[in-house]
């Protein structure tokens, strides 16, 4: 057994170009210099793209806060996901991102997050339930929380709709990411969007097929009118910006929908595999949130009522955020002279931010790769540029409340029921192509509790 939970390994000599692109499309973190847990900023040049790395919280406020609008997110991006979720709220900038927002915001407050509680609570149940056939086997955890964290996301969108093939668009999504997600040649060297990438042709039908199912259960939902307990798909529908007045028409709430299955689905599921596998990388944080697990739910299954009295289990998802970030490498280009970090910043420039690497950061963190809950006892301690999870500024997640409701709901409800171990020779490999992945996933030996 290792004395640090696995860890990506980062580049300590520089590369060429083509050994750059080959290890950015097996693994994109594997790009970033081992210098940048260790430095504020680091700059290069690859073929004709100036880039810098940033991991000084000062320097991150600017680029999210500060002068957000003059730092729109990367071609790079907005190539790989705009033929799936459209000019949806996580692609879109300026006014027309703006008013999305003012529309969409409501959807995400703390009384309707609450009221969803329900449905993550009957998702971790049915986990419960799947797990309590394999004891004292190995389980990959990782395929059961895609599996639970899909139940919430789906029921939480087209709640009581029987019309709508959830299979379909579960498969459909996985598709898209596997043959497209991974970047391109092409990207890195700067080369138009415009121009096609061959990986991205393959999931065009799977996509067409459930851009078509949404619209279908957007337009029989207008029809049918809301639930009594509204669902997300509700309150979308019902969603205003409070300046324009404008709603979103059949397409905008479309993109904006897939937008939040995808985010909402598999960024959930990632975080509570890892956290699982954190709980059995070190057996005492595991029993400490056991035992609150059980004190708290006493027998039951966790509900959103249960989520303040779960201080601890939180701890560990805010630690497993912080080592295993889903969004773990964002990009955005500079559309103005700037400086930061004393380094000069041009129009065309590619500004990263390595979420990653930033919350391995020396300078920032003690101890950086080690698994440590306590660390978030008191979280307003912590620097909110240094810690990403959701990025920040006017752009952070606007699901963020969601996810953290819905994983402690799951982790604490399982850890209350059972003991997870880890599995000589089978500890996940960080991964990142979309999202940052287990390759080969989270099998852990699952025994009652």
């Amino acid at each position: 057994m290792t004395s640090l939970p696995v860890r990506v390994p980062l580049v300590s000599q520089p590369m060429g170009v083509l050994e750059s692109l080959q290890t950015a499309r097996r693994n994109v973190l594997e790009i970033i210099p081992d210098i940048a847990t260790k430095q504020p900023i680091v700059s290069g040049k690859t073929a004709t793209v100036r880039w810098h790395m940033v991991m000084d919280p000062t320097a991150l406020r600017r680029v999210l806060l500060e002068q957000v609008e003059h730092y729109p997110k990367s071609d790079v991006t907005k190539n790989i996901l705009e033929p799936a979720i459209g000019d949806s709220l996580f692609v879109a900038e300026g006014a027309h991102w703006r008013w999305q927002r003012r529309a969409a915001s409501p959807v995400f407050s703390h009384r309707n997050v609450h009221n969803l509680g329900p449905v993550m609570s009957l998702a971790a149940e049915r986990s419960v339930d799947r797990l309590a056939g394999q004891t004292g086997r190995a389980v990959d955890m990782f395929e059961d929380m895609v599996a639970t964290t899909f139940d919430v996301i789906s029921d939480v969108t087209f709640s009581g709709d029987d019309s709508v093939d959830r299979d379909a668009i579960h498969h459909a999504i996985d598709r898209y990411v596997a043959s497209t997600a991974k970047m391109s040649v092409m990207d890195i060297l700067g080369v138009p969007t415009w121009v096609p990438r061959p990986g991205r042709f393959f999931s065009g039908n799977a996509l067409k097929q459930t851009k078509r199912i949404a619209d279908k259960a957007i337009d029989a939902r207008r029809t049918k009118g809301p639930r009594a307990v509204p669902d997300l798909l509700d309150l979308l529908l019902e969603g205003e910006d409070p300046k324009t007045k404008r709603q979103m028409n059949t397409a905008e709430l479309r993109d904006n929908l897939l937008t939040f299955i995808v985010a909402g689905h598999e960024t959930t599921a990632l975080t509570l595999a890892w956290a699982l596998y954190l709980c059995a990388f070190d057996p005492d944080v595991q029993d400490r949130a056991r035992e609150e697990a059980q004190q708290v739910l006493n027998g039951d299954i966790a509900t959103a009522d249960h989520v303040p009295q779960l201080p601890f289990t939180r701890m560990i998802i805010d630690e497993t955020l912080r080592l295993y970030p889903p969004a773990a490498f964002l990009s955005r280009t500079a559309r103005i002279h700037d400086d930061l970090c004393g380094r000069k910043i041009q129009p065309g420039d590619t500004v990263t931010l390595p979420v990653y690497a930033l919350h391995r950061n020396s300078v920032i963190w003690e101890n950086p790769d080690a698994f440590d809950p306590e660390r978030f006892a008191d979280p307003k301690s912590i620097d909110r540029y240094a810690y990403l999870p959701f990025g920040n500024g006017p752009r952070i997640c606007i699901g963020a409340q969601f996810a953290i409701q819905e994983a402690v709901i799951i982790l604490a409800t399982l850890l209350s029921r059972y003991r997870f171990t880890r599995i000589p020779g089978k500890d996940p490999k960080p991964v990142m192509i979309l999202t940052l992945r287990p390759e080969g996933g989270v099998w852990l030996q699952v025994d009652p509790a």
